[in-house]
């Protein structure tokens, strides 16, 4: 007989930098380790900011590998920031005829897809009206899916929407005990759950898109795959999986990547040839600063906090001057990214005092190769925005964190880190100086808690690299994704 075709997996993550940066990981492992063919969905947008920041090269693929694009439905007029997230969430649906196009183009080829990879509805939906399987990638933590799929039952209990904007300040999101989620604490609170609850509009329409997708997932999907593993959700993972299609736990990805394993009865393509293109550049939607990372080289181990609030959120002007002060006064070496697009919105931002001050112990730049400089052992904390990819980055280095969640699953994810691995503590609603330099050296120093934290922190960072290796948890998981899911004879 023949030998079956090669499962051919079209990705097309939600376009923006974490999503794009997690999936991309995940396709290149099924590309590489899985024989699996992989078209990469972009949105028009992203793939010029990726040849802007990485070069046209960064696009060319390799064989069985390719990359495609759609219009996301935003003007074209403002490449160089973050979309704004609420517009493009209402605006992708736009994308979803050209989104077919491609997958009838495949057909047309000889290589039709055998299964479609996001993680928003409208994809999802598509794939299913073609009579494709629908697999979820779901690129938050578990405990952040959990939470987002509570979202109908605090409607049809009354909890949300709240009745006025007082409750926002008031004390009602920390009164307010949420102990009936499967898996979860009894002592979760209103304000520990993604930021979409916090809206007093009955009509709230982000809130039904998030509803909508949930309930997309329990209905028109046939995987889904959660970027984390076992040891550090577990309770969770085991609640989901008895309301959602069967989970697949493969986490943390970029660990995965790294280790070159192939789960055994699955194709494995070896090392990558020479001048094999790099995949991973097409994750990447600002230039990188490289330079940051001698500069650790020059510093003790422990010594420096890194700071990045990640590729969405805007600080107020005050919170960065606030910020930069605390960090200042703290007196320890830091390394911060503020983007490009943060910085054009405020002007003067940090005084002139400030950049003297610190220019022997600072380091400012636009953007960053994270996950390099958190494996750095200059590396003492982590001041995150607690986005899944960073704080699954910074846990898988052994990094403890200081929390300022701002949004989407940030709140959810803070509390765990906190709270349940300990591993974090949370700066508070607001920045303030003096705050901001008390947390610094709490974390930083090697006192009680700092080295209480930074302990637990390495505990995990040893569970997540059992995880994937030969026989782990999460490198079981991905024999399993592999056979169930992307096998030929499974994705038709």
């Amino acid at each position: 007989m023949a030998a079956a075709s090669p499962a051919h997996a079209v990705f097309f993550p939600f376009p923006v930098q974490g999503h794009v940066a997690a999936a991309l990981h995940l396709a290149k492992f099924l590309h590489a380790r899985g024989g699996v063919r992989v078209t990469f969905v972009h949105s028009e947008r992203n793939r010029r900011r990726v040849i802007r920041s990485r070069g046209v090269d960064a696009l060319a693929g390799a064989p069985g590998f390719r990359f495609a694009a759609v219009p996301d439905g935003l003007p074209s007029d403002d490449d160089d920031g973050p979309p704004d997230a609420p517009a493009l969430l209402f605006s992708i649906g736009a994308c979803v005829p050209r989104f077919k196009k491609i997958l009838d183009e495949a057909a047309a080829s000889g290589a039709p897809a055998t299964c479609v990879v996001s993680d928003f509805d409208h994809v999802l939906l598509a794939a299913r009206e073609m009579g494709l399987p629908a697999v979820a990638f779901w690129t938050t933590s578990a405990c952040g899916l959990m939470a987002s799929l509570q979202c109908k039952e605090l409607i049809d209990r009354g909890i949300i929407p709240l009745k006025d904007a007082e409750q926002l300040s008031n004390g009602y999101l920390d009164s307010t005990v949420v102990d009936w989620v499967p898996g979860m604490p009894v002592d979760m609170r209103l304000r520990d759950f993604v930021s979409f609850v916090r809206t007093t509009d009955p009509d709230d329409a982000v809130l039904a898109v998030v509803a909508s997708t949930m309930e997309c997932l329990r209905t028109a999907t046939s995987a889904v795959i959660l970027n984390t593993f076992d040891e550090l959700e577990d309770e969770v993972v085991t609640a989901l999986s008895r309301i959602l299609p069967p989970i697949y736990t493969v986490g943390p990805l970029p660990l995965l990547t790294a280790t070159g394993h192939s789960p055994p009865h699955v194709v494995d393509c070896g090392a990558d040839p020479p001048n094999t293109p790099d995949l991973g550049a097409a994750a990447s939607l600002w230039p990188e600063d490289g330079g940051c990372v001698e500069w650790l080289g020059r510093k003790r181990p422990r010594s420096v906090l890194y700071v990045n609030f990640g590729s969405i959120v805007y600080l107020t002007s005050t919170q960065l001057v606030q910020l930069a002060w605390g960090l200042a006064d703290s007196g320890h070496d830091f390394l911060w990214v503020i983007r490009d697009d943060q910085a054009a919105k405020v002007t003067g931002m940090l005084p002139s005092e400030f950049m003297e001050k610190t220019k022997a112990k600072g380091y400012l730049m636009s953007w960053c190769p994270q996950e390099a400089v958190l494996r750095h052992e200059a590396i003492g904390a982590f001041l995150t925005h607690c986005g899944w990819n960073s704080m699954l980055e910074a846990i898988s280095n052994g990094v403890p964190m200081l929390c300022y969640p701002m949004g989407a699953d940030q709140q959810t994810n803070c509390r765990y880190a906190c709270t349940e691995w300990r591993v974090g503590v949370e700066v508070g609603d607001n920045i303030e100086r003096e705050e901001v330099t008390r947390m610094v050296r709490e974390v930083m120093v090697e006192e009680k808690k700092g080295r209480e934290m930074r302990q637990r922190a390495m505990e995990w960072k040893e569970n997540a690299a059992k995880a994937v290796v030969r026989g782990g948890t999460s490198w079981v998981n991905l024999q399993r994704l592999i056979n169930e899911v992307f096998s030929p004879c499974n994705s038709a």
